[in-house]
């Protein structure tokens, strides 16, 4: 039940303080009143919004915009432990700077079109705009549905037109030759079982021994590992285990026979138990020099800012020709590594992955992806995962039903699967058969 109370003002004359009680039973303030009568009007009318649960404090939209953030909806927030550093760091990189110290009855649209224009001015991608503006549209559609704000000062508000462009999908002859360039026979199983099954890179390297039925090929996949900073882990690690893939459903189908039995050797000669994972990180050895051509054919340097050159593949011409060739950069290696060997040097200690036995994306993608792409000699970039696209357009290319592909990657909706229909390279042949034959009947 609400009240009001006399108080005395600066100049003596009493005034009224009207009092409510909100939903938690806090006593809260509804404002101060010359007369009793509009003091008791006052605390009624939020009592009746109470009673609507439409109340709440009102100095809360006053509250600026980094203590919401900091304090209500990052804290209490529901997300994915990878949405909450990818959020993290973009409020801080892009959001807070400009809206941190504004109150949040103070934002409104206008000030979202110049934070839009000045991110545009600052060179950022239209991707990467268009992420940072549904961040902060996701704020304040909670702040709304909290009775923060009156108005949601992101809606109407646009961002840079973002280009969607074709999806290029690896050829089976550009795999051949991506395989063949991987170093060992490790990382081309790995890269064999993500073509053959589709499956993410989370999901992959969290497959476990239990996850495959040898006899039927059927794999099931019911988790997936994310690497996150230590301080979004709930226990402090690098590596946090999902017990649901991204889709949030188990999904299970059929490997190839010559997939699986590759699969089936890996497990024997691994000698791997029924918990252990299929794929581990493995300590990475240092990479062969590669085979130079005789330093007496090479020549002299560039001259220094002295003038003077020297002879390529020497320590002078690396350390004062300034040369970075690697013939030269290979002298001052092998150079180092003499005196380490020696006890010369007190290195530090060589940089490791914290892992627990999963592989680390970064390192795989750096010593062994990047390495090999370079070796193959293809023309375009190939990501890991563009191999899971790969297999829903080779599947249907082969002529795979559409509902079967799409249950098989786990995709939420049909539409996502159906933009591989047509996408390998040959794919307009068809059309361009059909183009032929009607302008061939002109010529006869």
């Amino acid at each position: 039940m609400g009240f009001s109370r006399n108080r005395l003002g600066i100049n003596g004359r009493p005034r009224y303080t009207a009092y409510y009680m909100d939903l938690r039973g806090r006593e809260l303030s509804a404002g101060t009143y010359a007369s009793k009568k509009a003091a008791d009007k006052a605390w009624q009318k939020a009592e009746a919004k109470v009673a609507e649960g439409r109340a709440g404090d009102p100095a809360r939209n006053k509250q600026s915009f980094q203590r919401y953030v900091e304090e209500e909806w990052l804290p209490h927030h529901v997300m994915e432990a990878t949405t909450r550093e990818g959020y993290t760091y973009s409020i801080y990189a892009h959001i807070m700077d400009w809206f941190g110290h504004m109150r949040m009855v103070e934002i409104l649209p206008s000030d979202v079109r110049a934070w839009v224009k000045d991110q545009q001015g600052r060179g950022l991608s239209p991707t990467t705009i268009k992420l940072n503006k549904s961040i902060l549209s996701g704020i304040f559609t909670t702040a709304l549905h909290d009775q923060v704000t009156a108005l949601h000062p992101c809606k109407g508000v646009k961002t840079p037109t973002l280009p969607k462009k074709p999806l290029r999908i690896v050829t089976p002859e550009e795999f051949d030759r991506l395989y063949a360039a991987l170093p060992t026979e490790y990382a081309r199983l790995l890269a064999e079982t993500a073509i053959e099954s589709g499956m993410r890179w989370g999901e992959l390297t969290e497959l476990r021994v239990k996850d495959l039925e040898l006899v039927s090929r059927i794999v099931t996949v019911s988790r997936t590992v994310v690497e996150i900073n230590a301080k979004h882990h709930p226990e402090g690690k690098r590596f946090l285990i999902k017990e649901y893939p991204k889709d949030k459903e188990y999904r299970r189908f059929k490997l190839s026979p010559q997939i699986a039995a590759k699969l089936k050797q890996h497990i024997e000669d691994s000698k791997l138990e029924r918990d252990d994972l299929l794929f581990i990180y493995q300590t990475e050895e240092p990479a062969p020099q590669p085979k130079l051509e005789p330093v007496e054919h090479l020549g002299l340097t560039e001259p220094n800012a002295a003038g003077r050159r020297y002879r390529h593949g020497t320590l002078s011409a690396y350390s004062a020709g300034k040369c970075r060739c690697q013939h030269c950069k290979n002298a001052y290696a092998t150079y180092r590594a003499e005196r380490r060997a020696a006890g010369r040097d007190a290195p530090r200690r060589p940089r490791r992955w914290d892992t627990d036995g999963h592989i680390p994306r970064r390192w795989f993608r750096d010593q062994v992806w990047r390495p090999a792409l370079a070796a193959s000699g293809l023309e375009f970039k190939v990501k890991m995962h563009d191999l899971r696209h790969a297999h829903a357009s080779w599947l249907l290319a082969g002529g795979a039903d559409l509902q079967v592909v799409k249950e098989r990657l786990g995709h939420g909706s049909i539409s996502t699967t159906e933009k591989y229909l047509h996408t390998l390279p040959d794919a307009d042949d068809t059309a361009l058969d059909a183009l032929a034959r009607t302008r061939s009947r002109s010529r006869r």
